[in-house]
């Protein structure tokens, strides 16, 4: 790298939050440049604002009030002066008319030309680049789903199961699998739903879903003077709901020169859209065979891993990148670079429920990451903070190195066992039943192995409760508040008097029922309990509809994720008390069944 740590870049503004955010600011600070915060009203006192060196308030609660409100951003781009702009991951990582508003402001923007953007961000015309690359691609559409009924002719002529993507999107999100054409109404509408509010669009397309693939992806860097490099090969097979719970670099056990064909292909699609900056380009691959899926043209949540074996700091390169200046690596540089192997898991406020995997939004009481040789811990939280119901439910990300797989699956049970989350419930069970399985350690796993497969039977998260407030505690007089002036973020510390002598104890709020790990209320009751937090997006049933155990009563969000709430008790939908768009909590009763 150049010996200077002064790049053209002065002021970066994250348009993001969580561990994404606090990711850049570290890296920045380490570069000598100022980062902007950017939070809603439920992030006021998020770390990555509270690390950042100016933070501006965005208004509102969810994304789309406030993350994903396009001139909220840009104002506070305004007000702060930032002269560059990185989206993170989500929101607007991959979204081309930000990328040009940024361009037209004078700002640099932290990602790829929105051009290479427009055919790549877009899954439909990812795959027509892909073609142009010389990349095999899955059988599927290159034209948005105008309706269900494309779904169904895809799936009648190249038979089922097939699978509904979100073309502006990734990690799984707008993302269903549809076995026979009778489930597809339910299933395209439920994607674009999700697709709408985690990427602020709708269009979805359809692909073939093979039947027992590993999912490896590519991570790649370009230059403004169009360089191209691939870093490593990652494999993202353990997943759950199309969402990674594992990842690990690099993918082990490929056949002899997949590996190098997959990232040659992935810098010939690159180059074929003149793509700089960060980038991944997804494979599919089965039985000696790979496919091109998609191009996620921004950071990935497991780029990290990649740095591992190379000791590449991806974030500083797309800064780096951003600012004008060249790869400092050639190929054959980045390839003698690396060593050894490297496992992330994704700690995630969900209990596996036995394999339900049940959003666990909450306040942390206690975070304690691990420690040690090749121990890494990226998080967005500490201890006190709140995972919020409206948002992704990424804890932190434990990555670890070691000198072989096996080494590294050892150090990552290790790690995951110290690992110390309290207050919410996380995968940690799960996770190490993955890691504890003979299957993973022979690679004997697919995408679907976790839901298929794996016996997740008596695995839970149980979330340890909060502490009781301490009544007897002494007042503090000195507080620590933030104020905002014209909507930038300052901390102020105050003296201010102790409560009155006679002044009334805030009353203590009644304890919820523990939210259960099913539909809720037993089958006595009838009662169809809300098992999380979230909101309602759509009702099953009516009033007196006749119903069977296991039916879907009603669709509850949480976290960005669509539950079906099912009824535990067969009878007749009595009483319906929630409506589409509803909020609930954890025990909140939606329906009775008598």
């Amino acid at each position: 790298m150049p010996s200077t740590l002064a790049p053209v870049l002065k002021k970066i503004l994250i348009a993001n939050r969580g561990e994404i955010a606090v990711r850049v600011i570290r890296a920045a600070r380490e570069m000598g440049i100022a980062t902007v915060a950017v939070y809603s009203e439920l992030d006021r006192d998020s770390l990555h604002v509270r690390l950042a060196d100016e933070a501006y308030a965005l208004g509102g609660q969810t994304a789309a009030e406030s993350y994903i409100n396009t001139e909220a951003v840009l104002d506070a781009i305004r007000k702060s002066g930032a002269d560059a702009v990185h989206p993170g991951y989500g929101f607007f990582s991959e979204n081309p008319d930000f990328a040009r508003a940024i361009g037209a402001m004078g700002v640099e923007f932290i990602g790829p030309p929105p051009e290479a953007m427009d055919e790549m961000s877009d899954k439909v015309s990812s795959r027509l680049a892909a073609i142009r690359g010389g990349a095999p691609i899955v059988p599927g559409t290159t034209e948005f789903a105008q309706g269900p009924d494309d779904i169904r002719n895809f799936g009648n002529e190249y038979g089922w199961p097939a699978v509904i993507k979100a073309a502006f999107g990734g990690g799984g999100r707008g993302m269903k699998v549809v076995k026979n054409a009778d489930e597809v109404d339910d299933a395209f509408a439920s994607a674009q739903r999700e697709a709408l509010a985690f990427f602020g669009r709708d269009e979805v397309y359809v692909e073939r879903y093979l039947t027992w693939p590993r999912h490896v992806e590519i991570q790649l860097v370009g230059d403004k003077q169009g360089n191209c490099v691939w870093i490593s090969s990652r494999d993202c097979s353990a997943q759950r709901r199309h969402q990674k719970l594992i990842e690990e670099a690099p993918a082990h056990m490929l056949a002899d020169g997949i590996e190098d064909a997959m990232g040659e292909a992935a810098v010939k699609a690159a180059k074929a859209v003149g793509y700089y900056g960060a980038g991944t380009v997804e494979f599919i691959y089965q039985d000696g065979e790979f496919f091109f899926l998609e191009m996620n043209t921004r950071l990935q949540v497991e780029h990290c891993v990649s740095e591992m074996i190379t000791d590449i700091d991806l974030v500083e390169w797309q800064i780096r990148v951003a600012a004008g200046e060249e790869l400092p690596m050639t190929q054959d540089e980045v390839t003698a670079s690396r060593r050894g192997h490297s496992i992330e898991v994704r700690i995630n406020a969900e209990d596996p429920a036995e394999g339900k995997f049940l959003p666990s939004p909450g306040r942390i009481t206690k975070l304690v990451p691990p420690d040690g040789f090749g121990v890494r811990f990226d998080s967005g939280y500490l201890s006190g903070d709140e995972i919020s119901q409206f948002y992704d439910n990424l804890v932190g990300k434990l990555v670890v190195w070691g000198r072989t797989r096996e080494v590294a699956i050892a150090r990552t049970i290790r790690a995951l066992e110290e690992l110390v989350v309290e207050g919410v419930a996380t995968t940690i069970p799960a996770d190490l039943a993955i890691l504890r399985h003979p299957d993973f350690a022979s690679m004997n796993f697919s995408t679907k192995w976790v839901e298929e497969t794996l016996d997740l039977t008596g695995v839970t998260g149980h979330a340890a409760p909060a502490p009781d407030q301490d009544d007897d505690a002494e007042p503090l007089v000195q507080r620590s508040t933030t104020v905002e002036v014209n909507g930038k973020r300052f901390s102020v510390n105050m003296w201010v008097p102790e409560a009155p002598a006679g002044a009334a104890a805030p009353a203590k709020k009644k304890a919820k029922r523990g939210a259960s790990g099913g539909a809720g209320g037993g089958p006595a009751s009838g009662n169809v309990e809300a098992p999380m937090q979230g909101t309602i997006v759509k009702l099953l049933v009516a009033v007196g509809d006749t119903v069977e155990v296991g039916a879907g009563i009603v669709v509850l969000e949480a976290m960005k994720m669509e539950n079906q709430i099912n009824a535990e008790k067969a009878g007749t939908v009595k009483e319906l008390k929630v409506a589409a768009g509803d909020t609930v909590g954890g025990g909140d009763v939606l329906a009775i069944i008598e």
